[in-house]
């Protein structure tokens, strides 16, 4: 098939800047640049994929343990709070007054017996229910009583935005729809398998925070860990230590709908020559100073893979890369800005070892990891070039043009499966 953008990427007419993405017909093998960069369509993505009809990471039940505790974060550019009512009940409640509309919760976290919003001192139980209107019954003055709320003024009509909420193996869901689908039927039977693999019932501990903002487009994040083709030759590590090579056993699964990915690999091959060994990034003598780093355990619950990457369309990495287990929550910015919040966590029945090995390995990912870090530069620098050129397309034609499940890692039919999905929400009417 020809590239109709081809013949303009030299120097294209001002009729070639378009305000929607041309796709090649009802294909996702060709990716407009201004997917990434249009204003438009990232305004018409947070309602239609964060605010509507779909399910968005909001943390672990572990992060707020006690009655009273609780946690901000985002859903899209939305600041909502995750919290434990005295009842033991967890509620995800939006920021946002209903009195005159102030993000009234500053702090990242703490334990609090009631939300009170700063500037009129209007006041919320954990549940999200108006309970306090300073003056509501106006002031006593001389003449009579002064002002107040109107006599038809109902507390019960005026309390934070409550979403719904879906908890399973010790992680958090929320949705602004109430009509959205169960969590379960959104992830499908596939992808659902992977997620109890990993959270199988075991008390979660969370062990610790990195936090980065990557000036690129938010969707390039879920693209980057539907990437299989890569890893083995952008991250040096993963390939010379045998953690993720194209060579290694691998299968690519999908929910029906091709919006959420596991990508499985076992790992293998280390320091084997193979086709893979031919890449520049193979470093055959590169040794480690601290051999610890590849003190690696298997774990029953692993099952063979030692590595399972699933995204949870559109907020949510799921990591298991040997012994380190992670979410990793995109926040978006703007089309050209998302915030990246990686929560590293254990189980509660770990050994102090395990802890320990934990966090080791936990330095290969995180803004400033082994690997993690190349990811963060890559985004940044193919959006700069998105902006520069909006009229053009990347290519995700690995495999061919189709959308399917492999049993290997040759390919990008993840993304265009993604993208398969995109369109089908993003052109609906």
């Amino acid at each position: 098939m020809s590239d109709p953008l081809a013949e303009t990427a030299a120097v294209p007419p001002s009729a070639c800047f378009p305000e929607q993405p041309q796709w090649p017909g009802d294909g996702t093998h060709r990716i407009p640049f201004v997917a990434y960069t249009s204003g438009e369509l990232y305004r018409r993505e947070l309602e239609r994929f964060f605010y509507r009809g779909h399910w968005c990471y909001v943390g672990l039940e572990a992060e707020v343990p006690n009655p009273g505790d609780y946690k901000r974060t985002a859903i899209g550019e939305r600041s909502v709070i995750l919290v434990r009512d005295a009842d033991g009940r967890l509620n995800v409640v939006e920021n946002v007054c209903a009195h005159r509309g102030m993000r009234f919760c500053r702090r990242r976290d703490g334990n609090t017996q009631e939300f009170v919003c700063p500037y009129h001192q209007w006041s919320y139980t954990l549940r999200g229910d108006l309970q306090g209107v300073p003056f509501r019954r106006g002031v006593k003055h001389e003449g009579g009583v002064h002002g107040g709320m109107p006599a038809d003024f109902k507390t019960s009509e005026h309390g934070l935005t409550k979403l719904r909420v879906a908890t399973r193996g010790g992680v958090v869901f929320a949705t602004f729809d109430a009509h959205a689908e169960s969590f379960e039927d959104y992830l499908g039977p596939e992808i659902l398998g992977w997620y109890d693999r990993l959270f199988d019932g075991r008390t979660l501990k969370v062990l610790g925070y990195n936090r980065q903002r990557i000036p690129g487009n938010w969707k390039l994040m879920q693209e980057n860990i539907k990437d299989p083709y890569h890893p083995g030759l952008l991250h040096t590590w993963f390939v010379t230590f045998g953690l993720w090579r194209a060579d290694n056993q691998a299968r690519l699964r999908m929910d029906a709908r091709h919006r959420h990915a596991a990508m499985i690999s076992t790992r293998g091959n280390a320091g084997k020559v193979s086709d893979v060994s031919q890449v520049s990034s193979f470093k055959a003598g590169m040794q480690l100073e601290d051999p610890s780093f590849l003190d690696i355990v298997p774990e029953p619950w692993w099952g063979g893979p030692t590595a399972v990457m699933t995204t949870i369309f559109p907020s949510v990495i799921l990591q298991q890369q040997v012994n380190s287990v992670s979410t990793r929550h995109i926040q978006p910015r703007g089309p050209g800005e998302f915030d990246f919040v990686w929560t590293h966590f254990g189980f509660d029945d770990d050994s102090d070892e395990m802890t320990a090995r934990r966090l080791r390995q936990a330095n290969l990912f995180g803004p400033a990891g082994f690997v993690s870090a190349d990811d963060g530069e890559v985004i940044e620098f193919s959006q700069q070039a998105f902006e520069s050129k909006t009229f053009h397309r990347t290519l995700a034609e690995l495999g061919g043009h189709g959308v399917e499940d492999t049993e290997h890692m040759v390919t990008e039919t993840l993304i265009r499966g993604m993208y398969r999905y995109w369109r089908d929400i993003m052109e609906t009417p």
